[in-house]
């Protein structure tokens, strides 16, 4: 029987090598969203960090048994809030290079080589 943390580590895993393997391309749009893809699977990766703990309490109080961290919950939507202003940033810098070149690649054109196909 496979487990809810290992199909959790997968989905992590899987997010994190199409992330990668999107930033690696040689074009704006997939670059986009493979650092979007990163930053989804690093924020899936904050919130399972704290383990799920339902009908409990988010504060310690004296009677309180157990109670829920928040701390991965406000880790996860600080994230949140700096991955978005960080994808409007890329795009307003690849829409500007695309813009002033009329090209999406995002890799330097050697002099001499002439213009790509």
């Amino acid at each position: 029987m496979i487990s809810l943390e290992f199909i959790v580590a997968s989905a992590i895993g899987v997010l994190t090598a199409a992330g990668i393997y999107l930033t690696l391309r040689g074009r704006t749009f997939p670059v986009v969203v493979g650092l979007a893809l990163i930053t989804y699977a690093v924020n899936v990766f904050l919130f399972v960090m704290g383990r799920l703990a339902v009908n409990q309490p988010p504060v310690i109080r004296p009677d309180a048994v157990a109670y829920t961290d928040p701390l991965p919950q406000a880790l996860v939507l600080t994230a949140i809030v700096i991955s978005f202003g960080m994808t409007a940033v890329i795009v307003v810098m690849a829409l500007r290079a695309w813009f002033e070149s009329g090209d999406d690649h995002v890799d330097l054109e050697v002099s001499g080589e002439g213009s790509r196909q």
